[in-house]
């Protein structure tokens, strides 16, 4: 396993380093840069617009930009933003990347989970009207043209019904006499979110498998999901931030509805031909033979092996969701890392461009280690030699 760890580091570094050669020279090779966004302002002369480039070290050759971005780099500082100086990229993508991840990590996790449950059930009544149904609407939505769902979606449930926020990530009106910023409040979301997390891991990992019965496995977890719920309400109302939590929550629901209605038939198809493999199994066909239930041979048997490949894809998927998706941050306005790629390339700021490509990069790198670990510890028929994941013998 050391051996593995190690050769996949190196294999990481080198990915990385590749990922970031070229994403500043596609970026280089764009024409112009941001002084062209002065040109036809008369008050900026050329004299003007030379000095800027000097300042911004524009006017060095690319590979003496790129030698001062490799320092930067090593150093631990990915530079400072043009379009917003002198702000470093840093404080910039700690700002918009966090955003950006409770979105996709939200849509992800719903996604998956949905398509989770009725891929094992379509499997196992395959050919039933429920194959049938579930699979047509997976695929219809897995194929719509993602914008133009984004905008019914906001028309039908913020613009007529009006049951949600358009667009934006607050409401200016709600905020209008806070005391604390947006920031602040999104950042005790996540502080939030993560224990509520770490109670529900603790609860599913160390408490439940204890329990014996059916009925006290389920009663155990709506008393974790209840009471963490609850916990998490109270402590909202009583600190006074609970008007400015709902409303971020709020804006996020479209963006998280629409993500998930995009996402969930690929995992659903993914976990049905899976489970329809897994079925066949010599050992699926003995534990019915057994005379076992049909719900626990699915699900204890035929499920927990075919979930192999959809945790795989679960994980690469969150790897991804640090990116965002520029299309749906466009559409919903959503100010997270995704649009701050597309304003940055717009308007040639390469220090935020590149150093939100890098990181990135290093994210979805990291996240393909995981899968790789993942499913050699998922797996027992797998082992980890010779730095290579391979079938145990």
């Amino acid at each position: 396993m050391g051996r593995f760890l190690v050769n996949r580091l190196i294999q990481a570094i080198v990915t990385i380093f590749v990922y970031m050669t070229v994403t500043f020279l596609i970026l280089q090779a764009m024409p112009g840069n941001i002084t062209v966004l002065y040109t036809n302002n008369p008050r900026i002369t050329a004299e003007v617009r030379q000095e800027l480039e000097r300042r911004l070290g524009l006017d060095q050759p690319w590979y003496m930009q790129y030698a001062s971005y490799l320092k930067n780099f090593l150093s631990g500082s990915l530079g400072i933003s043009f379009s917003q100086y002198p702000r470093p990229v840093w404080d910039i993508i700690a700002e918009r990347a966090p955003r950006t991840v409770v979105l996709f990590f939200t849509a992800t996790v719903v996604s998956f989970y949905i398509g989770f449950l009725l891929g094992r059930i379509i499997a196992w009544r395959r050919g039933a009207t429920v194959d049938y149904a579930a699979t047509t609407v997976g695929v219809t939505f897995w194929t719509a043209f993602y914008p133009l769902l984004g905008l019914i979606v906001m028309w039908l449930f913020a613009y007529q019904m009006k049951l949600f926020p358009l667009n934006q990530f607050i409401s200016p009106s709600v905020w209008r006499t806070a005391s604390v910023s947006s920031n602040q409040v999104f950042g005790l979301m996540l502080v939030n979110l993560a224990l509520f997390a770490l109670l529900l891991m603790v609860g599913y990992g160390l408490g439940i498998p204890r329990i014996g019965t059916v009925g006290g496995r389920a009663l155990t977890q709506v008393g974790l999901w209840g009471g963490g719920l609850l916990a998490s309400g109270a402590w909202w109302v009583q600190s006074g931030l609970a008007r400015y939590a709902l409303d971020i929550a709020s804006h996020m629901v479209l963006p998280v509805f629409t993500l998930s209605l995009i996402s969930f038939g690929g995992t659903m198809l993914l976990m049905r031909d899976s489970m329809l493999e897994t079925i066949r199994e010599d050992y699926v066909m003995a534990a019915r033979a057994r005379g076992l239930p049909d719900r626990v041979v699915r699900d204890r048997y035929a499920a927990r092996t075919a979930l192999l490949p959809v945790v795989t894809s679960f994980t690469l998927s969150i790897g991804g969701v640090v990116s965002g998706g520029i299309i749906t941050e466009t559409v919903f306005s959503w100010p997270g890392l995704g649009l701050t790629l597309l304003e940055s390339a717009r308007v040639y700021d390469y220090p935020l461009a590149v150093g939100a490509f890098v990181f990135t990069g290093v994210f979805v790198v990291l996240a393909h280690i995981v899968a790789d670990l993942l499913h050699a510890f998922l797996d027992p028929r797998l082992r980890v030699a010779g730095g290579e994941i391979t079938a145990a013998e």
